[in-house]
């Protein structure tokens, strides 16, 4: 027999198997021997008061064993028609794996090395100060999705179906916690395993992943896109799905240069802010002690408006690191991730001030490009060090004289953020954080925080128009963020989902 069950716990009910097991059976007025396992359904914090409660609802089995509780999507042998993927993040490998449930062959052209290959490059960018303009926490299998902290929760439920996507992030070896949490997360530690499974399949019904196989133009007959011609000379033929990311800045450049249809983006750029993760514990948990033995660590989210712009949090990461997320040399780009067991000593996020077209000198379609790399590029210090001022400090508009320690493995210089980043960014951001004090009672506002620079790649700055159906031309489905229209890991696969979807559907009819 399978009961499901609403229920509001203390954290250690919730995170002790044998008291959660011990409360259920009390509720149900059952033996705790009859009950063989019981999971969560739903699960979320709520902090709102001193006594901290963990709200949900669990399935029990009882008298029977534990099911597997997500949906397994069944593939096929690949037998019909090639069609090119370029890119995979997770719209590409999104769109494959639905190609591959109707039998059509993806063949994924990836320009960046494996996934394993790219923790060398990566390592080797945070220790050495050398960056792989191909294979770098942006580029290679996964996408940047792929070392930023596995984040899976979107508001974009209207998109598609996000229980599939978590499903399959499930079959292909995710904890099926991912299923129940509020905000849910995988763990840069961990996804890099589900993403090879996931190419694993691709490979195992047919399809192809080729990576160092970089597209540098596509190829036309008439008024339809036929295939892609890549770096080394070779040629890939079929309809393009195109999910190169946001930051593969050349896409936009030859996709202009070839006169396809594009336009400039509103962004938001800022900084990484990191404080001791005891501190924001202290704070979201009302408590001295922190977080205690049974509670994750905490997060957060802020908004606000300065002056007719948003000022946000963005991508917070608890118990994480801040990376060197570059892909051009000679400039610099933050971003921040955390493994699956959140149990770093810092918390990072971005705050990001929000920037419209309007906003910049540059009014043409790749203005707004062109204005972020070149902030990128007046924050960049060798060995990719990054420019830190705490945040007191630049609150009060002065230098730090000294930097605590921090998690960003190539290191920090003391640096004035207003040096680095414009006035349009800076000024928001100070009354941004005096507003975000205000919220929490002067608690977020602490010189033990710092703030790195610049924080760039929040979204694409280039979006790739397409009509209801997804193509711009015949044969042409730009996807994702790299085409601007999501905005991370469980969006974009959806985005991906989508348009294989209405490839196929143009296929079979």
């Amino acid at each position: 027999m399978i009961k499901e069950l609403d229920v509001v716990l203390t954290p250690m009910e919730a995170g002790v198997a044998e008291k959660l097991k011990s409360f259920v059976a009390r509720k149900l007025k059952l033996k705790s021997e009859d009950i063989n396992g019981v999971r969560f359904i739903k699960k979320s914090i709520d902090a709102r008061r001193m006594d901290v409660k963990i709200q949900g609802r669990v399935r029990v089995f009882i008298g029977e064993e534990e099911k597997v509780i997500y949906d397994i999507t069944p593939f096929k042998e690949a037998c019909k028609d090639s069609v090119i993927v370029v890119g995979s993040g997770p719209a590409g490998l999104f769109a494959s794996l639905t190609l591959l449930e109707h039998g059509y062959r993806p063949i994924v052209l990836e320009r960046g090395k494996d996934v394993h290959k790219r923790r060398v490059d990566t390592a080797t960018l945070s220790r050495d100060g050398v960056l792989d303009t191909e294979s770098n926490y942006a580029f290679g299998e996964g996408g940047a999705g792929a070392f930023s902290d596995g984040k899976l929760y979107t508001r974009s439920v209207k998109r598609g179906d996000v229980n599939k996507v978590l499903s399959l992030f499930c079959q292909h070896g995710a904890s099926q916690d991912i299923l129940s949490d509020a905000h849910p997360h995988i763990g840069t530690d961990k996804l890099p395993r589900v993403i090879e499974n996931i190419r694993n399949t691709i490979i195992k019904y047919g399809g192809e992943v080729h990576f160092g196989t970089k597209v540098t133009s596509l190829i036309r007959k008439g008024d339809s896109v036929v295939g892609v011609r890549c770096q080394d000379g070779s040629e890939f033929r079929g309809p393009v799905i195109l999910a190169t990311g946001h930051s593969a800045r050349d896409v936009y450049r030859f996709l202009h240069e070839e006169g396809y249809s594009l336009e400039a983006k509103d962004v938001a750029i800022g900084v990484r802010l990191e404080h001791p993760q005891i501190l924001i514990d202290e704070m979201q948990y009302h408590s001295a002690n922190g977080r205690g033995l049974y509670l994750p660590a905490a997060s957060y989210r802020f908004v606000t408006q300065v002056r007719e712009r948003g000022v946000y949090s963005f991508c917070m990461c608890p118990g994480g690191f801040v990376v060197p997320a570059s892909t051009e040399e000679n400039a610099l780009v933050v971003n921040g991730m955390s493994p699956s067991n959140r149990g770093g000593r810092w918390a990072n996020s971005g705050m990001v001030v929000q920037l419209k077209r309007e906003d910049i000198p540059y009014q043409d379609t790749l203005g707004m490009m062109r204005y972020l790399e070149e902030i990128e590029r007046n924050c960049f210090m060798n060995g990719y060090k990054a420019p830190c001022q705490r945040m007191g400090d630049f609150i009060q508009n002065k230098e730090s004289t000294s930097l605590p320690k921090v998690s960003y493995a190539p290191g920090v210089v003391s640096r004035k953020i207003d040096e680095v980043l414009p006035e349009i960014i800076t000024s928001r951001l100070r009354d941004g954080f005096n507003d975000f004090g205000r919220m929490t009672r002067g608690r977020f506002i602490t010189n033990d925080a710092v703030l790195m620079a610049p924080e760039t790649r929040t979204s694409s700055p280039v979006r790739i128009l397409r009509g209801e159906d997804f193509t711009q031309l015949e044969g042409l489905y730009p996807v994702g963020e790299g085409a601007g229209y999501a905005g991370g890991i469980v969006s974009a696969a959806l985005d991906g989902i989508a348009a294989a979807n209405i490839l196929i559907g143009k296929k079979e009819n």
